[in-house]
C-alpha cells in the first residue's frame, strides 16, 4: 500500500508542472495580440492635416526627404530603411519646451539600449539658424548618442512639408517661408514600412513610458 501511494506522489510531483505549463500556455494562447494603429491623415485632427491630404484613409508614409545632420553627413530616408523610429521637431534656442522633449528623448534613447536598432530623428525648424556646428555644440550638450540619432537641418520648406504633410504633427497655416514658424511637442512613432503608428506629448514623462511600450510591440510584431 505504502508503495502505491509513494508512486502516486511522484506521478503527482511530475504531473503539477507539466499542467502549470499547458495552462501557461493557454492562457498567453488567449489574450489578445495588441496591436498599434496604422494612423493616415483622415484619423488624425484636420488642423494638423494639410487639406489637399484630408481625404487620404489608407497607404499614407513618411515621404523622402535629404536632409543633413550635426556630423556635416547627408541623412535621407535609406538611413531609416526598415528600422522602427522616433521623431520629432525642435529648435537649438527653443527656450520652453524644446529642453524638456530633448531630455525625455535622451532618456528614451537611454532606455532602449546602447544595441538598440529603434532609431531617432530630430529636425529643425529653426535651420537658418541651425547650423552642422549649432547642431553638434547642442547634440554634446545635451549627450546624444549619434550612433542612431540625427538631429538634422536643410531646407526649411522640405522640413515644414514633412511636419505638415508626412508626421502630420502641426497646424498647416503658412508655407515654410521666412516668417513661418511651427512649435510642437510630437513624438511620432513610426515602424519600419515608414507608416505612423502612434504620436506623444514629448513633455510627459507617462507618454515616454506608453511609448517605450508601444516600441516593443512593434518590435515584437516585427519579430514574427
Amino acid at each position: 500500500m505504502r508503495s502505491f501511494f509513494a508512486k502516486f506522489k511522484i506521478f503527482g510531483l511530475v504531473l503539477i508542472p507539466i499542467s502549470a505549463v499547458i495552462m501557461y500556455l493557454f492562457y498567453n494562447a488567449l489574450q489578445p495580440v495588441k496591436l498599434l494603429p496604422v494612423y493616415s491623415p483622415a484619423m488624425v485632427n484636420s488642423e494638423l492635416v494639410s487639406e489637399e491630404i484630408q481625404h487620404v484613409r489608407k497607404y499614407h508614409t513618411i515621404a523622402d526627404f535629404s536632409l543633413t545632420n550635426q556630423n556635416g553627413e547627408t541623412i535621407t530616408q535609406d538611413n531609416y530603411e526598415g528600422k522602427i523610429y522616433v521623431a520629432d521637431f525642435f529648435f537649438t534656442t527653443c527656450p520652453t519646451i524644446c529642453p524638456i522633449m530633448t531630455k525625455n528623448m535622451v532618456d528614451l534613447q537611454q532606455s532602449l539600449g546602447k544595441d538598440s536598432d529603434v532609431m531617432l530623428l530630430s529636425h529643425s525648424v529653426t535651420p537658418e539658424i541651425d547650423s552642422v556646428a549649432q547642431l553638434k555644440k547642442y547634440a554634446l550638450e545635451k549627450g546624444v548618442d549619434d550612433s542612431n540619432w540625427n538631429l538634422v537641418t536643410g531646407d526649411k520648406k522640405q522640413i515644414y512639408d514633412l511636419a505638415r504633410k508626412s508626421y502630420l504633427a502641426v497646424k498647416t497655416d503658412g508655407d515654410g517661408g521666412p516668417f513661418d514658424m511651427i512649435h510642437t511637442e510630437n513624438f511620432i512613432l513610426v515602424d519600419e514600412r515608414k507608416r505612423i503608428r502612434g504620436f506623444y506629448d514629448g513633455t510627459k514623462k507617462e507618454d515616454i513610458e506608453k511609448l517605450l511600450k508601444d516600441i516593443k510591440v512593434l518590435q515584437e510584431s516585427h519579430e514574427k
